[in-house]
């Protein structure tokens, strides 16, 4: 027999306020056209003044925990992914911790920017094969328009807020491909690109930064470093593309998610596409993905997953895993 940790649930949640491409006309120079084209973005939701971090993702996780049919306390440890924390310290996996009443267990932050949740569900996978923990929530979660720069029309209409958040549980499998939960994981990251992708502040330097970003460059190396990871992923368990049911990608640009689609010699029927309503919401996007594709109807039980994430660092990896 060997361990597998299996998604039991999962759910997402949104800030009430939706930003259109057309807010941005007002105050940019820009255009609703402009934005669909470079982007595929359509509009994206922001958080209310006094809605944290830590508020989003503790509504993810109600939503996850009464998909899955279990309380806070059947929980044994949160693993968060987030680079919009409420507050330094501390994490804002306690935070969520104590929101949703779970009095038990451990709770600790990852922060990898887009490609946090692809870390998380890979550490929390290990959690699970390593019998430190049963069941694992595994959230991202975050509030960009935080540390937006609102006269970048580069950078500023490309992100949302958002969380998502799905429940890992220690089962029995074969062994085979067959078996249901994360079959492999793919981690990587490369210090030297950190200029593509950064906030120009934090603690250390006393101030609070924005998104700063370099689109061209991050495009290329995006679609190069995501293709390759879901194929290493796939590679580890002896399988191709072609035996794949869904891709869900970071969605941080419709370009990139059809570049590497196209680089897996996959058709986009097979990739689930949410930005164009949630924009770029980082560490938050893959499992907000996964819920709607679950509530649309595109992701069955037993059907085979690639998820895929670049973000800033570079630090980028994929998670092959059968639903």
């Amino acid at each position: 027999m060997t361990l597998r940790a299996v998604v039991k649930g999962i759910g997402h949640y949104l800030p009430e306020r939706i930003v259109p491409n057309s807010e941005f006309e007002k105050t940019l120079e820009t255009s609703d056209e402009w934005i669909r084209t470079r982007s595929g973005i359509e509009r994206r939701h922001f958080a209310a003044d006094g809605e944290n971090t830590s508020d989003l993702g503790a509504h993810a996780a109600k939503a996850a925990l009464a998909d899955a049919g279990l309380s806070a306390n059947d929980i044994d440890a949160v693993v968060v992914a987030t680079s919009t924390p409420d507050l330094t310290f501390p994490s804002a996996a306690t935070m969520i911790q104590n929101k949703i009443g779970m009095t038990r267990g451990f709770a600790y932050d990852i922060q990898a920017v887009c490609a946090g949740f692809v870390f998380a569900l890979t550490n929390a996978n290990g959690l699970i094969l390593s019998g430190q923990a049963k069941r694992v929530l595994v959230i991202g979660a975050e509030t960009f328009s935080r540390i937006l720069n609102f006269e970048d029309r580069s950078t500023c209409v490309l992100f949302g807020d958002g969380a998502g958040a799905l429940i890992l549980e220690a089962e029995n499998g074969t062994g085979t491909n067959d078996d249901r939960g994360i079959l492999s994981c793919d981690l990587n990251s490369d210090g030297q690109h950190k200029d593509m992708l950064y906030v120009d502040g934090g603690v250390s330097t006393q101030t609070t930064g924005a998104v700063v970003m370099q689109g061209n460059a991050l495009f290329r190396q995006a679609v190069e470093k995501l293709a390759q990871t879901a194929e290493i992923a796939l590679e580890k368990i002896g399988l191709s593309s072609d035996a794949l049911d869904w891709v869900v990608p970071h969605q941080a640009n419709i370009r990139i998610i059809q570049g590497t689609a196209k680089k897996l010699g996959l058709p986009m029927d097979k990739v689930v596409v949410t930005v164009q309503d949630h924009g770029n919401t980082s560490a938050a996007s893959i499992p907000l993905a996964l819920s709607v594709a679950k509530q649309r109807g595109q992701i069955k039980p037993n059907d085979l997953i690639a998820t895929e994430a670049i973000g800033g660092g570079l630090a980028w990896g994929s998670v092959v895993l059968r639903w």
